[in-house]
């Protein structure tokens, strides 16, 4: 199973040249920071695209109404994983050739920032997860690393954005919990599996945003990553029809199955975003 990402020259194109400082009156912003879901990624039937209908955007359109002249910046780096936010190496794009957190840094230190939400840690698993199954040496691997990096990212963002600015991050669904349907009859053992990877991350993830008071918005639990009741009428648990239902999992070859959200799906992680952000 491959995941494909999308240009990096389309990510220059969106994220813009940052100022060096906020002019007088400057609109206030809505960062967003995190890997392609920050980006809005969508399957396309000639590979990954950036689209205008992720969870940064519905979030953009839901808080502009609160927020008078509210603009987003979308800073998220598609296949950014914990220590490439910090050292860079994956998208080549942020001012002065640094990593996103550099970038993001910047931005926080320049402009005036109503709320910044952030993804990260997703890409340090995913890799393991396949469709003959999961690499508990690699899921290790990548818990370590993110236990290793994602403090040090919490303890600067908040430096930059000051005591006051809302930082709201989330935890995952579970993208492989759709090798339930694989044929052959193991795809559920390996959903299964797949399931503890995931939970294991999402402790994690739980456990440093916690330790750090950043609010953490539930998108397991709004995918109903656990709920594993077969869903009457159907013939697959309720945690694997949403999956189905809220991502590419299903898209055809060459540039299928595919882990990123649909449109529904972006909304059901924009909704669990908005139960907590208190510009």
């Amino acid at each position: 199973m491959r995941i494909h990402f999308v240009s990096l020259s389309v990510v220059v194109m969106l994220c813009g040249m940052i100022p060096a400082r906020a002019a007088a009156g400057a609109p206030p912003y809505y960062l967003a920071l995190g890997d392609s879901l920050a980006q809005g990624v969508q399957w396309s039937p000639t590979g990954d695209m950036l689209t205008n209908a992720g969870y940064a955007d519905d979030l953009w359109a839901q808080f502009s109404t609160r927020i008078p002249g509210l603009q987003v910046e979308k800073l998220g780096c598609p296949g950014e994983t914990t220590s490439s936010m910090i050292h860079g190496g994956v998208c080549n794009v942020y001012p002065g050739g640094g990593s996103q957190l550099d970038g993001a840094v910047g931005f926080l230190k320049t402009h005036t920032v109503a709320f910044v939400t952030l993804d990260i840690g997703g890409n340090d698993v995913d890799g393991c997860v396949s469709a003959t199954g999961v690499d508990t040496s690699c899921v290790q691997a990548g818990l370590n690393s993110i236990a290793a990096n994602l403090p040090s990212i919490l303890y600067e963002l908040r430096a930059a954005a000051g005591p006051h600015t809302p930082i709201v991050a989330m935890n995952y669904y579970d993208p492989f919990l759709a090798l339930w349907a694989a044929p052959g009859g193991n795809g559920p053992k390996l959903a299964l599996q797949s399931l503890e990877a995931a939970t294991e991350l999402n402790v994690l993830l739980d456990a440093t945003y916690a330790l750090f008071g950043v609010p953490m918005a539930d998108v397991a639990n709004a995918f109903r990553t656990y709920d594993l009741l077969t869903l009457p009428g159907e013939d697959v648990p309720v945690d694997v029809f949403v999956v189905l239902s809220w991502t590419w999992m299903t898209a055809p070859t060459p540039f299928g199955p595919d882990i990123h959200p649909n449109t529904a799906g972006y909304a059901a992680i924009a909704g669990a975003f908005a139960r907590k952000i208190k510009p």
